[in-house]
């Protein structure tokens, strides 16, 4: 009885024990933890201290994703024997100055992709990872400050396709005007004096012409979330067949170290490429043939959905 009660005593001591053990262990965590919260909220007011300087920054981030496949006699499908995959990122660089009278600001938007299908059993099908999403776009902006949120601006932008019809066309904003900045990391450009240079082989489609250019560009970095989104107009004040915009989007999470999920998504509208593009798919047997009255400029739309890295 006596050993009984001992061990009673001793199992009841060592549960205590461990009890108060665990909870000590929680609470030194617990310190920790708030420990480590203050000092990253310090480094966050150091960092902010350190992007109020005025001077060069420069940074990126983008999103890259892909996969690879391959079936062997897999009946269920059309196709049982074939390999296919796709890989494709987007980049989305800057690098802005910006000291007491002005500023410059440049940036770069590139979004690629490719993809293939191999089916083993058609000797006759192309093989290759072919480009799919191809979207170029680099502007250079230079402000004078005339007050605390405007200044007298002169914009350059241009932007086309890289993997295939390279400027073909391309589009070259050249203005001036003002930009207005309201708020911390928002941008808009107003330049009522901007010419709109189209490069192109079909000259009866594309054609170049004076208007106005409106962007507004807003890029923030909120904790793990990098985002950034940029809408740029023209407006032909000849025509409104030869006007075009183009609204794209970035964001990324951060979930460990420099990498995490990302999403671009974009759209577009203009007029001149439908028709280009519908004059190429005519056929004058059985279509009427298109012109700018007649034909259907659906929206142009892309997204992209992958890991991201941080650069």
């Amino acid at each position: 009885m006596k050993k009984l009660l001992c061990s009673l005593a001793l199992l009841t001591y060592a549960m205590v024990t461990n009890a108060q053990t665990l909870d000590e262990l929680k609470a030194e965590q617990k310190a920790k933890k708030d420990s480590i919260s203050d000092i990253q909220k310090r480094v966050d007011a150091l960092q902010s201290q350190i992007d109020a300087f005025p001077g060069w920054k420069i940074g990126a981030f983008g999103v890259v994703g892909g996969s690879l496949s391959s079936f062997e006699n897999w009946y269920s499908q059309g196709t049982p024997n074939n390999s296919s995959g796709n890989f494709g990122g987007t980049v989305n660089a800057y690098a802005n100055l910006d000291r007491e009278k002005y500023f410059w600001k440049n940036a770069l938007n590139l979004n690629l992709k490719w993809v293939k299908l191999d089916d083993k059993d058609d000797p006759t099908d192309d093989d290759s990872f072919q480009p799919t999403t191809d979207v170029f776009n680099v502007t250079s902006l230079y402000g004078y400050k005339i007050a605390k949120n405007l200044a007298a601006s002169a914009l350059m932008e241009y932007r086309t396709t890289i993997l295939d019809n390279f400027n073909d066309p391309g589009y070259l904003d050249l203005g001036v005007g003002a930009t207005w900045t309201p708020i911390t990391d928002l941008i808009v450009v107003v330049h009522p004096l901007n010419y709109n240079i189209v490069f192109s082989k079909e000259d009866t489609v594309f054609e170049s012409s004076f208007g106005s250019k409106i962007v507004a560009d807003y890029t923030r970095k909120l904790g793990p979330v990098d985002f950034k989104t940029n809408f740029s107009a023209f407006l032909s004040y000849k025509s409104s067949d030869l006007s075009n915009w183009t609204w794209t989007n970035s964001f990324t999470y951060t979930l460990w170290k420099n990498i995490g999920i990302g999403f671009d998504f974009g759209l577009r509208g203009n007029k001149q490429e439908a028709l280009n593009y519908a004059l190429q798919q005519y056929d004058p047997l059985v279509d009427t043939e298109p012109t700018f009255d007649n034909v259907d400029n659906k929206l142009q739309s892309y997204y992209t959905l992958g890991l991201s890295y941080k650069f």
